[in-house]
C-alpha cells in the first residue's frame, strides 16, 4: 500500500508540475475560447487575441512564469512559427477565415503565439522538472531537427521524407535520456519517447485550439471535426525543433536581457 500511495503521490505531483508548465498555453487557448463568446466589438477578434497574447507574454515575464532567457526563446519560437504559418496558409494546409487588420498574407500575427506556447512549455519544463539530458548528440539532433522543419515545406513539391526523418530522429536520440525530478525523486525516460508523448498531447491541444476557432483545417470549414491523427506524428517530429533551440540556449548558459 505504501508503494501504491507513493506512486500516486508522484503521479499527482507530476500532473501539477505539468499544469504549471502549460500555464501559458492554457491561458492562450482559454483566451481564444473566450474571444469567440464575446459580442461584436469594434476590434477584430484576431487582433484582440494578438493584443491578449502580447499582454500574456509580458505578464508571464513580470510575475516570474518565464525568465528573460525563456522570453527570448519564446520570441524565437513565435518567429519560427509565423514563417511556418505564412507558407502553410499560402499552400492551403489550413486557413484563418476571419478578417483582421494585423493579418499578413492570410495569417494573423497572433498565429506565432501558438508555437511560442510550445516554447514556453519546454522552457518551463526544463526549469520546473530540473531536466538533465545525458547521451545527447547535439550536432546530429540539430541537423535532423532542421531537416524536419524544412521537410514540412518541401514535401509540397518533393517526396515527403518524414518517415526517413522519423527514423533518423530515433537513431540520433538512441541512448539519450531525459532525467527529471518530481518531489525530490529523480526519474528518467528516453528522449525519443518524450518527443512522442509531447507530440500526442500537442495533437490533443490542437483539437482544442481548432474547436475554439484558433484556426481551421479545410475539412473543418463547414463544422468542427477532429484533427487528423497524422498530425500527432507531425507534432512528435516538430517538437524536436523547439527542444534543440531550448537545449542550445541552456547549454550556452547565457541569459539574454538578464540585465
Amino acid at each position: 500500500m505504501d508503494t501504491i500511495r507513493d506512486a500516486l503521490r508522484q503521479l499527482l505531483l507530476f500532473g501539477l508540475l505539468q499544469l504549471r508548465c502549460c500555464a501559458f498555453a492554457l491561458a492562450l487557448v482559454g483566451g481564444i475560447a473566450v474571444s469567440g463568446l464575446l459580442p461584436e466589438l469594434p476590434i477584430a477578434r484576431y487582433d484582440l487575441v494578438l493584443a491578449y497574447g502580447v499582454l500574456l507574454a509580458v505578464a508571464a515575464r513580470r510575475v516570474g512564469w518565464d525568465t528573460a532567457r525563456d522570453t527570448a526563446v519564446i520570441a524565437a519560437c513565435h518567429l519560427i512559427g509565423l514563417l511556418f504559418e505564412l507558407v502553410k496558409v499560402q499552400l492551403g494546409s489550413w486557413t484563418y477565415p476571419e478578417e483582421a487588420i494585423m493579418k499578413v498574407a492570410g495569417v494573423p500575427l497572433y498565429g506565432g503565439f501558438l508555437y511560442a506556447a510550445v516554447g514556453s512549455y519546454v522552457c518551463r519544463a526544463w526549469r520546473l522538472f530540473d531536466l538533465r539530458v545525458s547521451g545527447y548528440r547535439a550536432t546530429a539532433t540539430t541537423a535532423v531537427a532542421a531537416a524536419v522543419y524544412v521537410n514540412f515545406f518541401t514535401h509540397h513539391w518533393l517526396p515527403d521524407a518524414r518517415w526517413v526523418l522519423a527514423a533518423g530522429l530515433l537513431a540520433v536520440t538512441a541512448g539519450a535520456w531525459v532525467r527529471y525530478t518530481v518531489g525530490g525523486r529523480s526519474h528518467r525516460m528516453p528522449l525519443g519517447l518524450s518527443f512522442v508523448l509531447i507530440g500526442f498531447f500537442l495533437w490533443v491541444a490542437e483539437n482544442a485550439a481548432t474547436y475554439v476557432g484558433a484556426w481551421s483545417y479545410p475539412h473543418q470549414l463547414n463544422g468542427w471535426q477532429p484533427v487528423a491523427l497524422t498530425k500527432f506524428g507531425a507534432w512528435a517530429l516538430l517538437i524536436s525543433v523547439t527542444f534543440v533551440l531550448v537545449e542550445r540556449t541552456r547549454r550556452s548558459g547565457a541569459d539574454p536581457a538578464a540585465a
